[in-house]
């Protein structure tokens, strides 16, 4: 929600399964029992423990498919999925915002509805069925608990000289966080220009492009970063074996921390290979077990409204949201101007 990798990474969920070749081969019969999954990073567990780990396991002991699983970067497996379009290898997308959107604008996605996507909130799914939400999740940033004894509070406090080559984001464009981080500082910092002459001036202290956001966390966790971006989800997950992993969110011009969600969103891929078992798979991860599950098991929170959970990790990070503030992009109007931002963004750094 792994970002570890900076290229396309092939992996099997079940342990057992057989390396892959070809992912979903287009002579691949319909009927085959198993289905291939084109996702962001976040949700696969480094030991094998994560959410998806545990979806895709009962979902093959249920039904005797097995699930193929890609993994990248939010913007990464989009366009993988677009240069596959005339022959597409994946039955199921699952990336994050504004990347959802692209890949729907771009007849990646055909329509379909999952059993359970009615209580999944409107905000956090399609208008037209093509795509909902699986696994909700929140912007934010990380630092180094040993190496700082309090989190930075604003902005302006990651411009100090202590913080040079000691902090680093993803890139905007290519991971979704990264992207998340000029939308938010944009929302902060009253507009485009003036987000753009802030990470200007933020560049002095930047390590440098990652096209993966799960990569930096175990370098701030080891002290090589203090500094960096992520999401609550894959943080909060990574914190479990990352004791020095802290998840803070910055505050704007008005004094207070803010954040937006930031939902892996799963759709099902146009003239998929395996059409019948992606929405299967979709209907399986919307079922109430599985969403109960996402905040237990993937330290995440459940795209269904009805599923209310109790589980420590679930009070955990109530707690860690406390008193922080939540804002809604416009993710079509993002999705529309999101390749001139990027290249304002790329301007303005030397990117």
């Amino acid at each position: 929600m792994s970002r570890t990798r900076l290229s396309l990474a092939i992996a099997v969920a079940l342990l057992a399964a057989p390396a892959l070749s070809a992912c979903g081969s287009s002579s691949a019969a319909s009927d085959a029992k198993e289905v291939t999954v084109y996702s962001a990073d976040g949700l696969k567990g480094e030991n094998g423990d994560g959410w998806y780990d545990k979806v895709f396991a009962d979902f093959t002991k249920k039904t005797g498919i097995k699930v193929k699983y890609v993994e990248g970067g939010s913007g990464e497996v989009v366009q993988r999925a677009v240069r596959e379009k005339s022959n597409p290898q994946a039955d199921v997308l699952v990336t994050l915002p504004p990347f959802i959107q692209e890949a729907d604008a771009k007849g990646l996605l055909q329509k379909y509805e999952p059993e359970g996507s009615t209580a999944v909130s409107g905000a956090d799914k399609a208008p037209d069925g093509t795509w909902t939400s699986v696994v909700n999740n929140y912007f934010g940033f990380v630092y180094n608990k040993k190496e700082l004894k309090t989190a930075p509070k604003t902005w302006d406090d990651l411009l100090d000289a202590s913080y040079k080559n000691k902090l680093q984001y993803s890139t905007p464009g290519v991971a979704g966080d990264g992207t998340a981080v000029l939308i938010q500082t944009m929302r902060d910092l009253g507009g485009k220009e003036q987000a753009l002459a802030y990470l200007k001036k933020l560049q002095a202290n930047n390590v440098g492009p990652s096209a993966s956001t799960g990569k930096l966390a175990p370098k701030v966790d080891k002290g090589e970063l203090l500094v960096a971006n992520g999401d609550v989800q894959m943080n909060y997950a990574q914190s479990k074996t990352m004791p020095n992993l802290g998840i803070w969110f910055p505050a704007g011009k008005d004094g207070k921390p803010s954040t937006f969600a930031l939902p892996y969103a799963a759709g099902l891929v146009t003239k998929a290979p395996h059409s019948a078992n992606g929405k299967k798979l979709l209907d399986f991860m919307l079922a109430r077990r599985a969403q109960a599950e996402v905040s237990s098991i993937g330290g995440g929170f459940s795209a269904r409204e009805d599923v209310k959970a109790t589980d420590a990790n679930a009070i955990a990070l109530t707690k860690l949201m406390d008193g922080v503030d939540f804002f809604q992009p416009d993710w079509n109007d993002i999705d529309k101007d999101l390749t001139s931002y990027v290249e304002d963004w790329k301007s303005a750094t030397g990117s």
